[in-house]
């Protein structure tokens, strides 16, 4: 079921789910269908300290938690730095090092 809410929520699908005596959560069918979810998919459940409970699914959790480190790296990285070339040259150099000590 569809809940209407404010136009402050007018971009955010709101659906009414029952909480069963066993626990159980059923996801509406059209909530499944949009993060793809089918039988055995796992999701990820998060719950913040206001109480407010987020469903994800777990490749949506997987990118999220990969930007949020990206950018809690990026802030340690020297503008204009390639990480990458930088370790490949490092690399280069100790074969070169252990090539010369044989």
């Amino acid at each position: 079921m569809n809940l209407p809410y404010p136009d402050i929520l007018e971009d955010v699908e709101t659906y009414l789910a029952r909480l069963e005596k066993s626990g159980r959560i059923l996801i509406p069918a059209p909530v499944r269908r949009r993060l793809g979810l089918t039988e055995g998919s796992q999701v990820v459940v998060r719950v913040e300290d206001s109480g407010k409970l987020s469903l994800v699914s777990r490749s949506q959790a997987r990118a999220e938690a990969l930007t949020t480190a990206r950018e809690r790296i990026r802030k340690f990285i020297p503008p204009g730095s390639d990480l990458a070339e930088e370790s490949i040259r490092e690399r280069r150099a100790e074969v070169e090092r252990q090539d010369a000590n044989r």
